[in-house]
């Protein structure tokens, strides 16, 4: 298969590979560090192979943007403000979240291989990205893990009985370890229909979203993106920011009521700021992140107790007659498992107007089109 070749629709697929290359280097030359450069390029196009495209390469160019004009800032060291045993409260400075997410974790996974339970308040992150990358990291030593996330300074969900913008669209995540090799299970999910990511993509040409995921602002509901962005100027890269519409949560009161514990958790508690105000309503962008961290040990469960009932569990819940004829009752994550198998071979798909934005991403980077083609390893 070539580094980046057409389907017979126009979409491009571009190998993992060379695209994490450009997208390296692309955020090299913007000021990271190489390590950094390679963490955002990694986590990214990580996001994309598991099919979870409005946390990857899409955002490129937004990333690029906000580095530039200081809303994320390169290679940050966290602060601790608050240090014991079982709980760090952390400042992440505006670093970038596949940087200062990743210090934040750690802390947490040294303190509960320590003392079995374990408690992190980020606050002040960059984009923290696809939160699944937390819990996975949090699996691998064996932890059950639980984030909470708010985006302090994003307005772009109309609350459930509302019409304006009041909240972000506040992820849970959730990751269960498993042993001998098998992978996690990993909940990963927005408290809105859909993320903004998601709508970016169909804006930019890419799947279309469902018909209940936006709001306008005369109460309409509907699934073009565009009232999320309003207009977009001509070589503007699209902000929900400046929309007159916004994204709704994700079944009705019950998404709604989620969305507001996730501020409580992840703004109010963690010290980071809810995502607005009334008498503050427009706040600096950052992320906030409240993650609890649990070893099966501490719960009495010796060898592999806890990861048999879990897999006896997925075999009961997996043996539910399907839907449809030749359906598949599935786990959280196991269909990322399955769109990252594929991926791997194919590509990963990218709307034309999207893959065209990150080739000019990495040009205003300062690379010139024959070092863009030699790192893809072909023309784009």
């Amino acid at each position: 298969m070539p580094p980046v070749h057409h389907d017979d629709n126009g979409s491009v697929y571009v190998q993992v590979e060379p695209l994490k290359a450009l997208v390296a280097e692309t955020f090299s030359r913007s000021g990271c560090s190489a390590a950094e450069a390679s963490r955002i390029a990694t986590r990214l196009s990580g996001a994309n192979l598991r099919g979870h495209d409005s946390h990857g390469v899409i955002r490129v160019p937004r990333y690029a943007n906000w580095l530039n004009d200081g809303v994320q800032v390169a290679d940050v060291t966290v602060d601790i403000k608050l240090d014991n045993e079982m709980l760090a409260v952390i400042d992440g400075k505006f670093g970038f979240g596949q940087t200062v997410g990743e210090q934040a974790i750690d802390i947490g996974i040294g303190k509960a291989a320590e003392h079995g339970i374990a408690i992190t308040a980020l606050q002040n992150a960059g984009h923290l990205g696809r939160i699944g990358d937390w819990a996975e990291r949090a699996a691998a030593q064996g932890l059950v893990s639980i984030h909470m996330v708010n985006v302090r300074g994003s307005l772009i969900v109309a609350p459930f009985g509302g019409i304006d913008r009041r909240m972000s669209t506040s992820p849970f995540c959730a990751g269960i370890p498993m042993n001998n090799g098998e992978d996690p299970i990993i909940l990963d999910m927005a408290t809105s229909v859909v993320a903004e990511g998601k709508a970016l993509v169909a804006l930019k040409g890419g799947k279309a979203l469902p018909e209940d995921a936006i709001i306008t602002e005369t109460g309409e509901i509907t699934g073009d993106p565009q009232p999320l962005y309003g207009e977009v100027r001509q070589g503007e890269f699209p902000d929900p920011s400046k929309g007159p519409g916004a994204l709704r949560a994700f079944g009705n009161h019950k998404g709604s009521g989620l969305n507001f514990l996730m501020e409580m958790m992840a703004g109010a508690l963690t010290g980071s700021g809810c995502a607005g105000a009334l008498n503050e309503p427009k706040r600096r962008f950052c992320n906030g992140m409240f993650s609890i961290y649990l070893s099966p040990e501490a719960f009495g469960h010796s060898d592999d107790s806890f990861v048999s009932e879990v897999r006896s569990y997925v075999a009961f819940l997996k043996s539910s007659r399907p839907t449809e004829a030749g359906g598949e009752v599935l786990i959280p994550g196991e269909k990322e498992k399955q769109t990252m198998a594929e991926r791997l071979v194919t590509g990963l798909p990218l709307a034309p107007e999207a893959w065209s934005d990150i080739v000019d991403t990495a040009r205003n980077a300062n690379m010139s089109q024959a070092e863009i083609e030699a790192t893809l390893g072909s023309k784009p």
